[in-house]
């Protein structure tokens, strides 16, 4: 497939302010650096994709289960070994994964998510900060199902990175903040939106945002897919969203366990 020029697709990165704003522009840099080596294609890893929409969409709160070691919000969390931590993932019902890939602010990497595939048979999220189409053929490469697109980044960009990767054949989970960032979701035609209690900008957390701007989406017509991500950590919480939300995306109160899946287990009243 041809991808688009740099020109054509990289955001204003100076725009956007706080945390995300030095993540977002550290990720450009260390990509063109990189000067863009050859696409690591696997042809398993290709014809073996996972419909990620199809696993949130199953009856009760889907559970898309994240592998991270660390965070700028909370430092080094946990060592943790991506294949055992996926396969345990699984095990314990999760029904996605999210494979966090950004190496600089999360100590993530490409080969925790190829573990991660191996490792598993369930729909994998890579979880990155996307700033360039090239990451999107890169992560249906590795073997991923699904690629985050985050709007306070991508901006106007947000619906043409929506079509970059439904061509790659993969499904695109849009994360928002505020009912701006929902608006814009909507205009770019996401079928599944992320709404993230953290704020990128400040990483300050507020359980009151998903099910605020749950309802504005809602209230605009909004059909599609919805997540709740960042801050749950008790089986109340999730009970909490099950009337408005499909999925809800868990890290930091998983990995930092001695034992992930028996986290989850414990989490989802197993």
């Amino acid at each position: 497939m041809h991808l688009l020029s740099m020109a054509d697709m990289v955001p204003d990165l100076s725009r956007v302010p706080g945390a995300l704003g030095r993540i977002a522009r550290r990720r450009l840099e260390l990509l063109m650096a990189g000067e863009f080596p050859e696409l690591r294609i696997d042809e398993e890893r290709l014809s073996t994709a996972l419909d990620f929409a199809g696993a949130l969409a199953q009856p009760g709160l889907s559970v898309i289960a994240e592998i991270k070691r660390k965070s700028p919000s909370e430092g080094v969390i946990a060592e943790l070994d991506a294949a055992k931590v996926a396969r345990a993932y699984q095990l314990a019902g999760a029904r996605a994964v999210s494979v966090l890939t950004e190496p600089d602010f999360f100590a993530g990497s490409d080969a925790d998510l190829i573990a991660a595939r191996g490792a598993t048979d369930i729909p994998l999220l890579r979880k990155d900060f996307v700033v360039h189409p090239r990451q999107v053929q890169e992560a249906r490469g590795l073997g991923a199902s699904a690629v985050l697109l985050i709007v306070a980044v991508l901006g106007r960009f947000t619906g043409a990175y929506i079509k970059e990767a439904r061509a790659a054949g993969l499904d695109a989970l849009v994360e928002v903040h505020d009912e701006a960032e929902a608006e814009l979701a909507l205009e770019s035609g996401a079928k599944i939106i992320g709404i993230n209690n953290r704020d990128l900008k400040t990483l300050r957390v507020d359980l009151t945002v998903a099910p605020r701007l749950a309802r504005h989406l809602r209230s605009r017509g909004y059909r599609g897919l919805l997540v709740a991500e960042s801050g749950y950590s008790s089986t109340s919480e999730l009970s909490a969203l099950e009337p408005d939300f499909d999925a809800v995306l868990i890290g930091s109160s998983l990995v930092r366990e001695p034992d992930p899946g028996r986290a989850l287990r414990k989490l989802l009243g197993c």
